[in-house]
């Protein structure tokens, strides 16, 4: 009888330090270190991680006016391009119209988020004074290449079907080649390497778009 007690109470004891070592292992990980902050946060405290697209990263990295130019004028830029395509819905009738308008809003909108993001970690305003002449356009104002005046946005939210796609194709290929000449100058003076980065995705997507524009006036 006495065997079989000392038998339960060794068993016992070996159940509880095996208990004992599992919550030690549960506290500090497989290796004896701490948890991770990532094992341990919550779903919604890792969700919108810096870079994602709910909340786009700074652009790391020493930057210059050239950068702060370059962002505070294509901001603008890109939402009328996105005001110009919001205006085929109802009025395009071309396919391929349609196609790149699909294309515009797809990587733009994304792209001002962006650019906003690094404005705000540069501690630089979203908006700047272009007041000064600087680029061409279209004697509006805006002081920006390819901007469109009030009256060209008029004629095409004026125009449908194939009118429509005509004036889209020939504004969007000065917006465009405005767009390009902006992303080249940004790519020529400027200093941020994710900056002048995406200055190359502007002028090798939107030269590509221009070509394409040109292709659809040739046959419409």
């Amino acid at each position: 009888m006495r065997a079989f007690t000392n038998h339960a109470t060794r068993t016992s004891a070996l159940l509880g330090a095996v208990a004992a070592t599992g919550l030690l292992l549960t506290a500090c990980g497989a290796d004896g270190t701490a948890p991770s902050a990532s094992a341990t946060a919550s779903p919604s405290a890792t969700a919108a991680a810096p870079g994602s697209a709910a909340s786009p990263a700074p652009a790391p990295g020493p930057f210059n006016d050239a950068d702060v130019m370059f962002a505070q004028m294509m901001i603008p830029h890109h939402e009328q391009a996105l005001e110009m395509a919001r205006l085929a819905d109802g009025r395009a009738r071309d396919a391929d119209v349609k196609k790149l308008v699909a294309a515009i809003e797809r990587a733009q909108d994304p792209e001002i988020r962006t650019m906003r993001a690094w404005l705000k970690g540069w501690g630089r305003p979203g908006t700047a004074d272009h007041g000064d002449g600087h680029g061409g356009g279209h004697g509006d104002g805006h002081g920006m290449a390819g901007m469109m005046s009030e009256q060209d946005m008029k004629r095409l939210a004026s125009a449908e079907g194939e009118e429509f796609d005509r004036a889209f194709a020939e504004l969007m290929i000065a917006h465009h080649e405005g767009a390009v000449a902006m992303a080249e100058e940004e790519r020529k003076n400027g200093l941020n390497p994710t900056a002048k980065k995406l200055a190359g995705d502007v002028v090798r997507t939107q030269s590509a778009e221009v070509a394409e524009l040109r292709r659809i006036l040739d046959r419409l």
